[in-house]
């Protein structure tokens, strides 16, 4: 399965750190993935040195126009799933979307235009209750798969953090330094 997100707007200043954080849980999360607006370069420069320290090579693509994105994606037979408050519950809908093979998640900041309800395949709530799109984003990727993202080792990682009850344990590559 190949998992895409798409980040659609930013509220200037506020929400760099979102976004950053939409990016960080996209690689995190097994997407391989975002496309964004270039808002803030800094966001790809804080991706690629996470890629260098922790492995992998999660991509961040700077785009113009979302719509060109999500046409594209649908021409390739990529489905569509748009985390919204106002969607089918993922309970309801989760099965369905586990057998997709090819995905492309959309995560609005401001308001989102109407043409992305149209657009989508699926237009997914996680929850009836305010919250962020950080927390819907990991809910919806951990259902996708399952959990077994958290099994997913990432290649080239100069560090690696071993998960302990106790303290932390981080084990560094020297060879890859």
């Amino acid at each position: 399965m190949t998992i895409e997100v798409l980040r659609i707007g930013q509220r200037v200043v506020r929400d760099d750190r979102v976004t950053t954080h939409v990016a960080l849980v996209s690689r995190a999360f097994g997407a391989s993935k975002i496309f964004m607006n270039e808002v803030n370069p800094e966001i790809k420069e804080t991706l690629e040195k996470i890629n260098k320290t922790w492995g992998g090579d999660f991509v961040v693509e700077f785009i113009e126009n979302w719509k060109s994105v999500l046409k594209e994606k649908k021409k390739n037979s990529v489905k569509i799933i748009h985390l919204t408050m106002y969607g089918t519950e993922i309970n309801q809908i989760d099965d369905k979307i586990q057998n997709e093979s090819d995905i492309l998640i959309v995560v609005g900041a401001e308001k989102v235009p109407r043409e992305i309800y149209e657009l989508s395949d699926y237009n997914v709530s996680i929850g009836n209750q305010p919250h962020s799109e950080i927390s819907a984003l990991a809910v919806l990727l951990d259902r996708i798969q399952k959990g077994k993202q958290f099994d997913v080792k990432f290649s080239n990682a100069k560090r690696e953090i071993i998960p302990t009850n106790e303290g932390k344990r981080v084990v560094v590559n020297k060879t890859r330094d």
